[in-house]
């Protein structure tokens, strides 16, 4: 009964694939790269038995880098575009409004380049991602965003802007390292900048990796990633360790298949760095989803973290394999808007989204240049894919408690953790 544990200890299957991904290079949404590592992904979920692997395409709006700069006086610092930021160059005061919280956008900031960290103080109840910094900006009349990193090592970060409706965002962001983020604040508050964006917007393709295990049931549980990666980075943790987790673990499921109940769907996303675009394209129609488990930054960390928000079935399903192996579990009662399980989620559907104790806000390497191999441990892995994969034959089990719930009690629920407003802002919002 127990083989599968040693098998799983001593597997090379999960981490190999890992390799493979992060040396495809880039793995940006609509890329030549991202469609590489989606195939690689199909033909390594075959390999370990799943049935009828294949990628399915859908049309995305590309975006591919140029050049970009901030310009004060006669320096030019080092930048990097933020994805679907628009071509453009503008000029205005800088702006410092600190960890960009809420309340510091409440004013007149007309023409001005704003500047804003990557994180919040600790005493603010919830992360306030990157996005709503960026439209409150827009809201407020900004001309230009900058982001700067809060973590030091001269590393400038990505992310995208940007919404569903409206691919492109509305004006030129970048992403800067904590110390010129630092240097701007101490010197340049007040003075004449010019942020530059030079940048392509082709209409491309991107595509999600589905693939199956168990048994030909009418209802899955659908164990998901993305495959895409930020185009300055090899991708390894966000999110190259949670795609080659969905192929260890459907390793393991392969060879348990008997003891599962219930259909696992394998899904892996392509364009989640773009507005989790893979996987609202699939959510919209997908009519057999009994629960998602979706990986996004495992290994970051030994010890998983779990946002269930008011599913209450998933969160004893972590628990009770936490308890059964004598390994903390982080399970976090609360909904989280920002991942591929979401698009399922505001259905009503249960899901939830799985990535690790770090010990501190923010990505940490994530959506940096530093984002690689050598950030994550093999043993971290292994580990997590033990557990992972009895949490899923956990939620396969015919009994278990994967009610759908009221979408209204999904909307209460994000208004009560501060949630909707800038969800609202970003259209984001689907209730």
């Amino acid at each position: 009964m127990t083989t599968w544990i040693g098998d799983t200890f001593t597997s090379d299957v999960g981490w190999s694939h890992l390799e493979k991904l992060v040396d495809v290079g880039d793995r940006m949404a609509g890329t030549q790269g991202e469609s590489e590592a989606l195939a690689a992904t199909r033909d390594a979920l075959a390999s370990v038995g799943a049935r009828d692997a294949r990628v399915d395409t859908f049309p995305i709006q590309g975006w591919v880098r140029g050049d970009s700069d901030v310009v004060v006086g006669d320096r030019t610092l080092r930048t990097i575009a933020l994805p679907r930021s628009p071509s453009g160059s503008v000029t205005g005061p800088l702006v410092d409004l600190d960890d960009g919280l809420p309340e510091a956008f409440d004013r007149d900031l007309s023409g001005s380049v704003v500047l804003v960290s990557s994180t919040v103080p600790d005493h603010v109840d919830r992360f306030i991602h990157r996005r709503e910094k960026y439209y409150r900006a827009v809201e407020a009349g900004a001309a230009g965003f900058v982001f700067r990193n809060h973590v030091p090592g001269q590393l400038p970060p990505t992310g995208s802007v940007g919404t569903s409706e409206a691919p492109i965002g509305e004006i030129p962001a970048v992403g800067v390292s904590k110390e010129v983020g630092a240097q701007l604040a101490r010197r340049d508050v007040g003075e004449e900048v010019t942020l530059r964006v030079a940048c392509e917007t082709p209409d491309t393709e991107s595509g999600t990796v589905h693939a199956d295990v168990g048994p030909d049931t009418d209802e899955a549980v659908y164990l998901t990633s993305h495959v895409d990666a930020h185009d300055i980075a090899e991708g390894a943790l966000d999110n190259g360790a949670g795609t080659a987790m969905v192929v260890e673990v459907a390793r393991v499921l392969a060879e348990r298949a008997d003891e599962l109940d219930t259909r696992v769907h394998l899904a892996c996303f392509g364009s989640e760095e773009v507005g989790l675009v893979g996987s609202a394209h699939h959510a919209a129609d997908a009519d057999d989803v009994r629960a998602v488990c979706n990986l996004d930054g495992v290994c970051a960390g030994r010890t998983l973290k779990t946002h269930v928000g008011d599913f209450d079935g998933l969160g004893d399903a972590f628990e009770r394999v936490a308890e059964r192996y004598d390994h903390p579990v982080t399970v976090v009662p609360e909904h989280l808007p920002h991942s591929d399980h979401w698009p399922y989620v505001a259905r009503g559907l249960p899901g939830c989204m799985v990535s690790a104790e770090t010990g501190e806000r923010g990505r940490g390497w994530g959506h940096t240049e530093a984002d690689t191999l050598d950030k994550l441990e093999v043993r971290t892995f292994r580990e997590q894919a033990v557990l992972l994969a009895d949490v899923v034959v956990e939620l396969a089990d015919a009994d278990a408690d994967l009610e759908p719930l009221p979408r209204d009690r999904i909307a209460t629920a994000l208004e009560e953790q501060g949630e909707a407003a800038g969800m609202r802002l970003t259209g984001d919002w689907p209730f």
